[in-house]
């Protein structure tokens, strides 16, 4: 099991990388993580919905993502609550004090999982969740020490150096340990190490010396993997602080403060002759060649920070002036000219005018959409291409004016089907979609990049190319030989014989 001394220290990469270097050595291993909190998550074939870095996982294992990989993912809503989704399906709003009550209905549905994953596979990476020692958690813990202790496994603690106080995470969080965790504690990996390696012998030692415990590697920041990820904290490292090239397609994602799914994106960061921004109330967007408004975990809240901001009305602005705008999923509904919630699904009930940039209607919807799909794109760039994508969303949303349907859904959840979706306006510049993962599909990614380049929206020549999918797997092997390269494996094996 990977542990953490705090969040986004490396845990989900370091259980990436160690399923990828088991796979490749033939062994049928599987990720698990018993509760995630996070905005980005996916759809898995059977049609539940978990998070975002155990996607990645099972991708590094060389397998399909299964609900019982994060049987407990949480939603967060506001300050204090959370929707929980529970083997794939919403299970409700919580608060916390709430959702802690229901913890020994959840230890026997994320042991239930455990155990189907266990009989499926020789090998199970487990992953924790935040800090490792946060003592006034402890007691509800469900992910961390309490998970490794129902689950037979040895712990590995993760560490980032690159945030400084690398000896007060590892040595501190170990004396936090109670004698039955610190049986458990394997050994140490310190991340995200910059510099001359040598230099940090003597750290390594005091380390070791202080808790009797080896550390098994030091890996390097790298800077040039790109891999998906799931927290928001991570949106800081994503994109670039002002546009880049000259010639580029400047692409701006409006950075909503429930952004979800910003992983929709990814692509666009790793073709060339593409500059993408996430922007807030402090950048322009006039000059963008086109906005992007994601997706919401809060659609009515994203809503009032546009107006709050002044965001909206530029947004509206940047319309009339020829800009061209899409809407993926909440960034969708954002679009249309209301979005109603009548029944209170995301707070009290309202009614609020949104940009009117498209002419549809959301009504919010207490059932949660969620499904893979195989779709046809009809009045988008790259009409005739399929794209396979999913959805996550509550609400319909209705179209009472002029312009065409985006896609046409052919496959539903392995079904066949024929359903519209999303809409596009009556000049095409300005259109939104329910489906996420679209620009992941090269052909599709590719046609719209080029029939952007046909506009003269920039100087840009170039022709989009890249092949994403093969570009993951390049990265996902070059995590793995990373982590092999830095970390003592031999240990890993060892702890895993215990």
């Amino acid at each position: 099991m990977i542990l953490g001394t705090g969040s986004d220290v490396g845990k989900s990469i370091i259980t990436a990388a160690l399923c990828r270097i088991f796979h490749q050595e033939g062994i049928r291993v599987a990720p698990f993580k018993a509760q995630n909190m996070a905005l980005n998550s996916f759809i898995t074939p059977e049609g539940g919905e978990i998070g975002r870095a155990q996607v990645v996982q099972a991708q590094a294992a060389g397998i399909d993502p299964h609900v019982d990989m994060n049987p407990i993912l949480l939603k967060p809503t506001g300050e204090a609550g959370s929707q929980v989704i529970v083997h794939g399906r919403v299970y409700g709003n919580f608060t916390a004090r709430d959702y802690y009550k229901e913890r020994p209905k959840f230890v026997r549905k994320v042991m239930a999982s455990f155990r189907r994953l266990s009989r499926a596979y020789e090998l199970i990476v487990l992953e924790g969740a935040g800090s490792a020692a946060e003592l006034n958690l402890k007691k509800g813990d469900l992910v961390n020490f309490s998970m490794a202790r129902r689950a037979g496994a040895s712990v590995v603690l993760v560490a980032d150096i690159d945030r400084g106080g690398v000896f007060a995470a590892t040595i501190g969080t170990y004396h936090l340990l109670t004698r039955s965790e610190r049986k458990l504690l394997g050994g140490f990996i310190i991340n995200k190490f910059r510099g001359d390696r040598s230099l940090f012998d003597n750290g390594v030692e005091i380390i070791q010396k202080r808790t009797k415990r080896p550390v098994l590697g030091v890996v390097p920041y790298a800077r040039d993997l790109a891999m998906p990820e799931e927290d928001s904290v991570a949106l800081d490292r994503h994109g670039e602080s002002r546009w880049s090239g000259s010639q580029a397609l400047r692409i701006g994602v409006i950075r909503l403060p429930h952004i979800s799914n910003y992983t929709d994106f990814d692509p666009f960061e790793h073709e060339q002759g593409v500059s993408l921004r996430y922007l807030d109330w402090r950048d322009t967007v006039e000059d963008a060649d086109l906005l992007i408004l994601p997706g919401s975990k809060n659609t009515i809240s994203d809503l009032r920070y546009l107006i709050e901001t002044g965001l909206f009305e530029r947004i509206i602005k940047y319309a009339k002036s020829g800009g061209r705008i899409i809407g993926i999923c909440g960034g969708y509904q954002l679009l249309g000219r209301k979005v109603r919630d009548q029944t209170g699904v995301e707070g009290a009930p309202t009614e609020e005018a949104a940009l009117g940039l498209l002419p549809v209607v959301t009504t919010m919807l207490r059932e949660k959409t969620t499904t893979q799909v195989t779709a046809r794109a009809v009045n988008v760039p790259g009409i005739g291409k399929e794209v396979r994508a999913y959805e996550i969303h509550m609400g319909i949303t209705e179209a009472k004016g002029p312009g065409g349907p985006a896609f046409e859904i052919t496959v539903e959840n392995g079904r066949p089907v024929r359903l519209s979706d999303g809409w596009v306006g009556k000049e095409g510049r300005i259109w939104g979609t329910y489906l996420h993962g679209i620009f992941e599909n090269d052909g599709f990614r590719h046609a719209f990049l080029n029939d952007m380049r046909k506009e003269g929206m920039t100087q840009s020549t170039g022709s989009a190319n890249l092949s994403y999918s093969d570009f993951l797997q390049r990265q996902l092997d070059g995590l793995a030989d990373l982590v092999r390269d830095h970390v003592d494996m031999e240990i890993i094996r060892n702890l895993i014989r215990k």
